[in-house]
């Protein structure tokens, strides 16, 4: 039996890839800084209950030896990185060297892929936005996100350490209580006009949370692990308009959209990724936005409303 290690497990894509590895008949091992009843035992052989950087993590790598890692742990909020750099800084830079540097020295042969994201690219000068595309970020997010990839890089190169980074595009999938698919939901079934941010015609390229889980383990399986990097979304852009109308159809609701027309600083304007590289490796997106939708929204509404 293979074991993985994911860190921030009880987070919303940790829970996914524990689900999926799980399924898999991996070992799988988590650690998160949530008490255990947050974290998806069910999915887990060990829970292991840890506020990174910790003495504790280096043992349980002597203990178990995995044969992967994923790196799940770290602040999600391109907000809270403009008004509070400092915990971002930590937790998406110097916590993937920390973390490196605990498999260099007692799990060597281990495979590391770090959750980077398309933040790196800031406004793409062309879609789709293939990996070569000069990366730009316009939010502390996206460089701290950038200096991740580089510590992959540095111990992939310096000391054969096998890395990978995956810019994820605009991940979703029940469970993921924020963002404007949760906006969306909130709004849509509390009021009777539904306002969001920016002009509407603001894109994305959204991947479900499961599909994400599936290309890590392609991932682990088919790259070379060199410290490369690798898009991660469905290939296909959606305006948030198109977005709003899709998730309305799905709540069965009839509700006025409108935009204030303002932007938030760090958020990029259009989203497309060119996923050729990951479709390489066998990985090929299954979850279609308009069903990935609707199992969100019927999650939003059983939350929400209870039913």
């Amino acid at each position: 039996m293979k074991t993985v290690v994911i860190t921030g497990v009880a987070g919303f894509i940790g829970r996914y890839v524990a689900r999926y590895f799980s399924q898999q008949e991996w070992k799988v091992i988590g650690t998160d800084n949530s008490p255990p009843e947050n974290a998806p035992l069910g999915d887990l052989s060990i829970y292991q209950r840890l506020q990174l950087p910790d003495p504790e993590f280096s043992k349980l790598l002597q203990t178990y030896s995995p044969n992967a890692l994923i790196h799940c742990a770290g602040r999600a909020s391109v907000a809270l990185s403009v008004s509070d750099p400092s915990p971002d800084f930590y937790s998406n830079t110097l916590l993937t060297f920390n973390i490196l540097e605990a498999l260099r020295v007692n799990a060597p042969a281990c495979k590391f892929i770090f959750l980077s994201s398309a933040a790196v690219y800031g406004n793409p000068s062309k879609l789709p936005i293939s990996e070569t595309h000069p990366v730009s970020p316009i939010s502390p997010y996206g460089f701290h996100k950038l200096q991740g990839e580089q510590i992959c890089l540095e111990f992939a190169k310096i000391y054969n350490q096998p890395t990978a980074s995956i810019r994820i595009f605009s991940a979703y999938g029940a469970g993921l209580r924020r963002q404007v698919m949760w906006d969306i939901c909130q709004k849509a079934i509390y009021q009777k006009s539904l306002i969001l941010q920016g002009t509407g015609t603001e894109s994305r390229d959204f991947i479900h949370a499961h599909d994400i889980a599936r290309a890590l383990s392609v991932i682990i399986d088919h790259a070379p692990m060199q410290g490369e990097v690798y898009n991660l979304g469905s290939g296909r852009e959606a305006t948030i308009i198109e977005l709003a109308n899709i998730m309305l159809v799905s709540l069965s609701k009839d509700v006025d959209v409108q935009f204030d027309g303002n932007i938030p600083t760090g958020n990029p304007i259009n989203w497309r990724a060119d996923i050729s590289l990951i479709k390489t490796l066998g990985f090929t997106p299954k979850v279609k936005l308009d069903h990935g939708v609707k199992i969100f929204a019927n999650w939003c509404q059983a939350e929400l409303v209870g039913i």
